[in-house]
């Protein structure tokens, strides 16, 4: 890359206005465009170091954050463990960030992904994984099943709560004719415990997941009557009149309830 090109889309990407950094992706997509992907990392390296913009701080920059991610799936599969790598060393931004990223590789990153959890014994990296695989919309995601299975049980909060949202995820993207009776009754049951979680936000997720096995076919007819009486408690609407206390829990109720 010539360095006057470099050194401009250096300048442009370190801007904090919008406009200077929106040109300097365009050049960044331009320069691939003449070298190949290959070869520009490191112009990756400066694309992924807008995943560090605070959405909360910087809204106006959101735009600027989502085309960012969408530039770096566009480099290619030599990525993937790349940032895998930067997972371990960014802050949460820059984390939900990469898990977007990952997540938006598809079917290509869950092999990777799956092999990077069973090698990592922290509980932090393992839940922006599942977060990541959380985001990949392909069939094939059912290989990670087992996994969030288990996590969806574990003793570490944050990652019993993206677990949860996960198996939901799944089910979005599992056709129900390759979910076995198996794995449907292990979710199920899953979710059921989740339902008594200390954690407003696990119970919630719980119902929330439950919902999308409806809304996707996952569920019998004996299923489905067993989610809206599911439902109706949480609600308070059986004949026990004991809701749960949590809005948010109750919010999600009303929802699955929809599509019980």
């Amino acid at each position: 890359m010539p360095e006057q090109s470099y050194e401009a889309i250096k300048s442009l990407l370190r801007s904090s206005q919008a406009g200077e950094l929106r040109r300097g992706l365009q050049l960044v997509r331009q320069e691939i465009a003449r070298v190949g992907s290959r070869e520009a990392r490191a112009l990756f390296e400066m694309v992924a170091a807008l995943f560090y913009i605070d959405p909360l701080d910087r809204p106006d920059l959101v735009p600027i954050l989502d085309e960012a991610v969408s530039l770096v799936v566009g480099f290619g599969e030599w990525v993937i463990p790349v940032l895998l790598e930067d997972l371990e060393y960014g802050d949460l931004k820059s984390q939900i960030a990469i898990g977007h990223a990952l997540g938006r590789v598809g079917a290509d990153a869950i092999r990777p992904l799956l092999a990077e959890y069973a090698a990592s014994a922290d509980s932090g990296r393992r839940t922006f994984i599942l977060y990541a695989l959380g985001k990949i919309k392909s069939p094939q995601i059912a290989a990670a099943l087992p996994l969030a299975l288990e996590a969806a049980g574990s003793p570490d909060r944050e990652l019993r709560d993206t677990a949860t949202r996960a198996l939901g995820k799944f089910a979005e993207s599992i056709p129900p004719v390759q979910l076995s009776a198996e794995h449907r009754q292990a979710i199920l049951e899953r979710l059921q415990a989740n339902l008594a979680d200390a954690s407003p936000g696990i119970r919630a997720k719980a119902v929330r997941s439950w919902g999308k096995l409806a809304k996707f076919g996952h569920l019998d007819p004996a299923q489905h009557e067993r989610l809206r009486a599911v439902c109706r408690r949480l609600l308070g609407k059986d004949e026990q009149f004991e809701w749960d206390r949590a809005y948010v829990v109750r919010r999600e109720a009303e929802e699955a309830l929809l599509v019980a």
